[in-house]
């Protein structure tokens, strides 16, 4: 069994619903018998990244244990993208729905499909500011505390969605 954190974002066909049917996905993936099976944070909204002008993005951070191995839970994660209408034209691009997995337990993944920690996230407040929301103690598996990677310039950076 696997504590799994994953970021979740969007900025097509309205965002905050197709976070809010992720969820409702990875409730599949995640394991019952704890509690609660799904963590999720606030949603935010942030800038997109790049130069494409696009519209802004809502992201969240999802925490859950699952019995899948990493990449059964990536290929997991890509059929619920898929499944809520994503289409891979541009890095960086807008979509529908965007699932990274962030961390799989204390491990060090690097395979030609899935690198883990995921190779972006102690520079993205999009993903440091939610993460920090549902587990502020968490240590990255290089041995950084998480909530040394954040400052108030990267609060600043985001808009809370009360929800």
């Amino acid at each position: 069994m696997a504590k799994v954190y994953l970021a979740l974002g969007a900025n097509l066909t309205e965002p905050e619903s197709q976070l809010d049917s992720a969820c409702k996905a990875l409730l599949e993936l995640a394991d019952s018998n704890f509690t609660p099976a799904l963590t999720i944070s606030s949603y935010y909204r942030s800038a997109p990244m790049g130069d494409l002008v696009q519209p802004n993005y809502v992201n969240a951070v999802a925490c859950f244990h699952t019995s899948l191995d990493p990449i059964e839970l990536l290929d997991a994660l890509q059929k619920i993208e898929n499944d809520q209408g994503r289409v891979r034209l541009e890095r960086w691009g807008p979509r529908t729905l965007d699932l990274d997995l962030l961390l799989f337990d204390n491990q060090t993944i690097e395979t030609p499909r899935l690198t883990v920690p995921h190779y972006g996230m102690k520079q993205r407040s999009f993903v440091l500011i939610p993460l920090a929301e549902i587990a502020p103690e968490l240590t990255l598996p290089c041995g950084t505390a998480l909530n040394g990677l954040i400052d108030a310039g990267l609060a600043a950076e985001l808009e809370q969605i009360v929800r």
